[in-house]
C-alpha cells in the first residue's frame, strides 16, 4: 500500500494535469451554454482505460523497485544488473552509479592492497623483533640479581606487547589457526600464570590457587593468550593483596583481585577496542587493546567473557568455557 502510495505521489503532475483538462473543457462548455454532459461522460468514459494505465504502471515500477532492491544485496554491482532506462534521467543516474562504483573499486582495491602491505610489514616486523628478545631472555637468565629480575619483568611486557600485535593482525586476516580440541583446564592455566612468576614475587602478591579439575573444549594458544591478558592487567592495577584463580560450576573460569577496580561508569565499555577508562589514562601506557582482543578471541573460540567490578575493592572476570560438544559427521 505504501509503496502505490509512493508511485501516485510520483504521477501526481500527470494526474492533476488530466483534471485541469476536463475542468478546462468543462468551463468553456459552460461559458458557450453547451450540454456539460458532452464532457462528463467522455471524461468518466476515460476512467477505466487511464486506471488501467496506472495501474499497469504501478506494476512494472513495482517489478522495477523490486530488482533494484536485489541489487542493494550485491557486493559487486554490474551494470547488467540495473534495469533499462526508460527516461534521459534513468540514464543519467545510471552513468554517474557507474561512475561512482568505479571509484569505489579502485578506492577498496587500494585500500585492500595498502592493508596488506601493512599486514605484511608488521608480521615481519613482529617475527624480526622475537629474535632479540629471546636472546636477551637467556642472557637473563644466567643472572640472578634485583636488576635481572626487574629486566626480565619488562621484557616480559615487551613480549605481551609483540605477542598483542601479531594476535591483532591474526584476527583480521582471516588465517586464524585455530585447533579446537579437549584440552587440560589446569595444564593451560598453570604454564600462563608461571610466567608472571618474577612480577608476582616482585610486587610481593599472593597468588591463590588450586587445581582445576576440568578440561575444556577449547584452543590452547588463544586461550592461554587471554588468560595472559587478564592476568596482565589484574597484576597491572593490584598493588597489594592477592589474585584468586577458581572454577565455578559450567566451567566459569573466574580471576580475582584485590586491586584499584573499575569505575561503574566505565565498566560496560571495557572490552570496546582502544577504550582504556579512567584507570587507564592515570596509566598512560594503557592501550585500550587487550581486553578487546580477549573479548573477539572468546567471541571465535565460543566463549564468553564479561566483568564485575567494585571501586577500591576489585575486579573479576569471569571467561565461560562451556560449549557445545563438537558434531563428528
Amino acid at each position: 500500500m505504501k509503496l502505490f502510495a509512493d508511485y501516485l505521489r510520483q504521477k501526481w503532475r500527470i494526474l492533476t494535469a488530466g483534471a485541469v483538462f476536463v475542468f478546462i473543457f468543462l468551463i468553456t462548455f459552460l461559458l458557450y451554454h453547451l450540454p456539460v454532459k458532452a464532457v462528463l461522460y467522455p471524461a468518466a468514459l476515460c476512467v477505466l482505460p487511464g486506471l488501467l494505465f496506472l495501474l499497469s504502471g504501478f506494476f512494472h515500477a513495482k517489478k522495477k523497485h523490486t530488482l533494484l532492491q536485489n541489487v542493494r544485496s550485491y557486493t559487486d554491482v554490474a551494470d547488467s544488473l540495473f534495469p533499462l532506462p526508460e527516461s534521459i534521467e534513468e540514464r543519467d543516474y545510471q552513468q554517474i552509479l557507474h561512475l561512482i562504483c568505479e571509484e569505489y573499486g579502485r578506492y577498496r582495491t587500494d585500500t585492500n592492497r595498502r592493508r596488506s602491505d601493512l599486514t605484511d610489514y608488521y608480521t615481519v616486523w613482529v617475527h624480526q623483533i622475537k629474535t632479540p628478545i629471546a636472546s636477551m631472555r637467556l642472557q637473563l637468565q644466567n643472572e640472578d640479581s634485583l636488576l635481572s629480575r626487574s629486566l626480565s619483568a619488562d621484557l616480559l611486557h615487551i613480549e605481551q606487547y609483540v605477542e598483542m600485535v601479531l594476535t591483532f593482525l591474526r584476527l583480521d586476516s582471516g588465517s586464524s589457526d585455530y585447533v579446537i580440541k579437549e584440552y587440560d583446564l589446569d595444564s593451560i592455566v598453570r604454564q600462563t600464570v608461571k610466567k608472571f612468576a618474577g612480577e608476582f614475587i616482585s610486587r610481593k602478591l599472593n597468588l591463590v590457587y588450586e587445581p582445576l579439575h576440568a578440561t575444556v573444549l577449547t584452543d590452547e594458544k588463544w586461550l592461554s593468550f587471554v588468560i595472559g591478558q587478564v592476568l596482565s592487567n589484574a597484576l597491572k592495577y593490584t598493588p597489594s593483596g592477592s589474585i584468586t584463580i577458581t572454577l565455578l560450576p559450567d566451567k566459569k573460569l573466574c580471576i580475582r583481585d584485590t586491586g584499584i577496580g573499575i569505575a561503574p561508569e566505565d565498566l560496560p565499555r571495557i572490552f570496546e577496542n582502544g577504550y582504556t577508562g579512567y584507570n587507564g589514562r592515570l596509566d598512560k601506557k594503557a592501550t585500550g587493546l587487550g581486553l578487546y582482543l580477549c573479548r573477539r578471541i572468546c567471541t571465535n573460540l565460543g566463549h564468553t567473557i564479561t566483568a564485575a567490578s567494585v571501586p577500591d575493592e576489585g575486579t573479576v572476570i569471569t571467561i565461560s568455557l562451556a560449549r557445545p560438544e563438537l558434531e563428528v559427521e
